[in-house]
């Protein structure tokens, strides 16, 4: 069925129902009504209404919402629900110089993709990072819903970028020999930083928001009270992070707070290390290396310590065993190594091998056909 000429969405597949009709007056009105049901009753309504003489208010609308206000509230939500929420800060920030004195029915979802498309190209943004403010967006207006603040979530309908998951990079000894020493060398306060990540796998946020609270050094456990997927898991510390933490651990002592990583000051908890990291990558010359990548390296040592996947799983705090699965092509010399005992089992079984090139065998094979012929 047709629907009435005065009912339309003003956005095309927003899901944003409008209303256009005519009052007493024969003053052409304008109506957001929401759902596209609620949109054909108030049309019906506003020209039961105009056909009765009935006089309109002249504001229909009530007071309308910042994108502010909205953003407010998921920045609450994410401060108690989301590890990541200091990353939400930073990314909140960007996005309210743009939309925060907006109103939020005059937001859809053509100005916010037009914004993310904008920025994606001004500011070189990988798929991912397109992903994490589209997704921010989509926060703001899914809980501006459940306080009954808007009808619909137009960032919803924003595609996502393709991202490319199966990017694994690693660091070698070589690079790793190099790194150390341009951490030595300029910033050797944080060293404990970068052994502790390499020795625990552990994400950014949960190593920066560690406290001596959950801290166990008799057991030599760290707790990660809530994960990247919400859960609670349990990190064993190796005698190189505990070493490490023996020169953390007097400061955080001091603070109320128990933070480990602290500024060299020890004024100041850090959430972060790009102000040192990066030009440490810089000064050994490494390149496509990023924080995230230690833990990478931890994943493909174990593997290559011969540390069957199911406990990998465990220290990395792997949901599915999938994901620990993308490990096993770290370790090419160690896969080879195991296919290899099958040319030695079948040795050792009196199978023949030759172990001659290709093309050896196949003159071999050739001169055999013609003394044949």
């Amino acid at each position: 069925m047709k629907n009435p000429r005065g009912v339309y969405e003003k956005d095309r597949g927003s899901g944003v129902w409008w209303i256009r009709y005519a009052d007493t007056t024969g003053r052409i009105r304008r109506e957001k009504a929401g759902t596209k049901s609620t949109a054909l009753v108030l049309y019906r309504k506003r020209k039961t209404e105009s056909l009765e003489g009935k006089k309109l208010p002249e504001k229909l609308r009530t007071q309308r919402i910042c994108f502010s206000e909205l953003a407010k509230s998921a920045l609450e939500y994410s401060r108690v629900q989301k590890l990541s929420h200091r990353h939400d800060t930073c990314r909140m920030a960007f996005i309210l110089r743009a939309f925060g004195s907006k109103p939020v029915d005059a937001i859809g979802r053509e100005e916010i993709s037009r914004w993310l498309d904008f920025q994606e190209e001004e500011q070189e943004w990988m798929p991912g990072t397109y992903n994490r403010y589209r997704a921010l967006f989509s926060l703001i207006y899914r809980i501006g819903m459940e306080n009954g603040k808007v009808a619909t979530n137009p960032a919803r309908l924003v595609p996502r970028r393709r991202e490319n998951n199966a990017r694994l990079r690693w660091l070698t000894p070589e690079e790793e020999k190099r790194l150390r020493f341009a951490i030595e060398m300029k910033w050797l306060y944080h060293l404990p930083e970068f052994d502790i990540a390499l020795n625990t796998g552990l994400r950014l946020a949960e190593q920066y928001g560690l406290t001596i609270r959950w801290i166990n050094l008799e057991q030599r456990i760290a707790t990660v009270p809530r994960s990247k997927h919400g859960e609670t898991r349990h990190v064993p510390l190796n005698s190189i992070v505990m070493a490490a933490l023996q020169h953390l651990w007097p400061a955080a002592k001091q603070r109320p707070d128990g933070r480990i990583f602290l500024s060299i000051r020890g004024d100041e908890a850090l959430e972060g290390n790009r102000h040192w990291f990066n030009a440490a990558l810089r000064d050994a010359r490494i390149e496509d290396f990023h924080w995230h990548d230690l833990r990478h390296t931890f994943a493909s040592r174990l593997v290559m310590a011969g540390v069957n996947l199911r406990t990998v799983q465990e220290l990395m705090g792997h949901k599915s065993i999938q994901m620990t699965c993308r490990y096993v092509h770290l370790a090419p010399s160690h896969n080879l190594d195991a296919v290899e005992r099958l040319a030695t089992m079948a040795g050792s079984q009196g199978v023949a091998t030759d172990t001659r090139t290709d093309t050896a065998l196949l003159r071999d094979i050739s001169d055999h056909i013609g003394a044949l012929a």
